[in-house]
């Protein structure tokens, strides 16, 4: 059976796992330990575990100092405070450096549910995006996870990682052959009429769509896009030639972030429609996590919807 884990429990677990290999590896959290689930780094590794308490900022500057000193810092709070109250510090004190500081936002997206819009960062794609050096990844399940947080360990240089809140079902696992590579998409399902790119829970939902419309007679390829910056532009373009059209989705603003980014590089080599699957430049809304996903069309039925237009701009 398919394993069903939020991302931000899977890695609290590779952080505690890889504690002992990495003995240079510090976490810093802002009093949201329980909810990124880096206690459980704190619960096997006390002394390389420091709560800053809610002071974000201060956060960010105490990581680029260790970091300075040859540690490896990775820095946990919500998405919405760490790309949001500390993006000043993270631009100038991490990024322009360009020191080896891991900034990793837990409950992004609409899925914060209850949260309501305050919470729901969707612009921590195109805000951390648009800083340069910066890398950006939105794994999608529980094993992406896991080699995503394990291929930052040994990655040097700045990245902003998006954790989920929600428990999803694992895909990844299922795919013969599967591999991680930072910077590199994989395909999860075979087609040859519209690819969707998508990443973070969306990829999910994508893989439901894509099995749904077989029915239709309409191949769909899936392709997971776990890490947005840099874009792995090889397997777009691939895609884009082949298939004529291009559905990109992720549980975020469509400006700036997944789409911008796949919209910029067809522009520049293999100019193809490109249908832009996410939120309308609007905030999120209080509700039951499914409730409101749903209303914003963030389900495998807006995907295929989204599919069926791209199709019609093939013709």
């Amino acid at each position: 059976m398919s394993e069903h884990i939020a991302t931000r429990v899977a890695y609290g677990e590779t952080l505690a796992a890889m504690a002992q290999q990495y003995p240079d590896l510090v976490v810093l959290d802002a009093d949201l330990s329980g909810s990124t689930n880096s206690k459980k780094f704190a619960d096997v590794c006390p002394e390389r575990f420091f709560n800053i308490g809610i002071a974000e900022a201060n956060m960010t500057g105490i990581a680029a100092g260790l970091a300075t000193c040859g540690k490896r810092p990775f820095i946990s709070t919500f998405a919405m405070f760490a790309t949001g109250r500390a993006w000043e510090q993270i631009r100038n004190s991490i990024a322009y450096p360009r020191l080896n500081v891991k900034v990793v936002g837990s409950h992004g997206g609409l899925s914060v549910g209850e949260d309501g819009a305050t919470h729901q960062c969707l612009e921590d794609y195109a805000i951390m995006r648009a800083i340069p050096g910066m890398m950006v990844l939105s794994p999608c399940d529980g094993p992406e996870m896991r080699l995503a947080t394990k291929a930052l360990l040994d990655y040097d240089g700045p990245a902003y990682m998006r954790l989920g809140r929600l428990a999803v079902d694992s895909v990844t696992d299922e795919i013969p052959g599967y591999t991680f590579e930072l910077g590199k998409g994989i395909q999860l399902r075979e087609g040859s009429d519209v690819t969707v790119i998508a990443t973070g829970m969306m990829v999910q939902q994508a893989v439901l769509a894509s099995d749904a419309l077989k029915s239709e007679g309409v191949g769909v390829r899936v392709i997971d896009m776990h890490t947005i910056k840099p874009l792995d532009e090889e397997i777009v373009l691939k895609a884009a030639r082949e298939t004529g059209v291009i559905v990109t989705s992720e549980e975020a603003t469509v400006l700036g972030g997944l789409g911008s980014a796949v919209c910029e590089c067809v522009a520049g080599s293999c100019p193809v429609p490109v249908i832009r699957h996410g939120v309308q430049d609007e905030f999120g809304r209080s509700g039951e996590a499914k409730q409101v996903l749903a209303a914003f069309g963030l389900t495998a039925d807006g995907i295929a919807t989204a599919v069926r237009k791209a199709l019609n701009l093939k013709k």
